[in-house]
């Protein structure tokens, strides 16, 4: 159909996520590997507002609208060339210990480094 498929927009969705988390100067490999912190996906919402076409490139921008405390919820929209709205939507995670896979609440460095933009 020459449109971007609708099943491609998750990863558009994680690659944001991995770079708002970057900007914050941490990975998700770091807190995996030398924090034990573990970040599962707890919900995906997203809506279509126009097709996306093959070839087209996309802008993606994330936000966050709380301070992340037992979860953290990313927002997501994705902008085509024309800087039209073409998909939004949210990512819900919680937090784990890796070792024992219980929750736990949002690592206070995270909760630092983030605190800046809720004043």
């Amino acid at each position: 159909m020459g449109m971007l498929y609708h099943g491609h927009y998750a990863q558009y969705y994680e690659v944001g996520r991995v770079e708002a988390m970057r900007s914050l100067g941490t990975s998700y490999r770091q807190m995996e590997d030398q924090m034990g912190i573990l970040m599962p996906v707890m919900s995906l919402n997203m809506r279509f507002v126009r097709p996306a076409l093959y070839d087209e490139q996309l802008k993606v921008e994330t936000s966050l609208r709380k301070l992340p405390a037992q979860t953290i919820t990313f927002h997501m929209e994705l902008f085509n060339e024309a800087g039209k709205l073409v998909n939004g939507g949210s990512v819900k995670l919680c937090f784990l210990d890796a070792q024992s896979r219980k929750r736990r609440p949002a690592p206070d460095f995270l909760v630092e480094a983030l605190q800046p933009f809720f004043v």
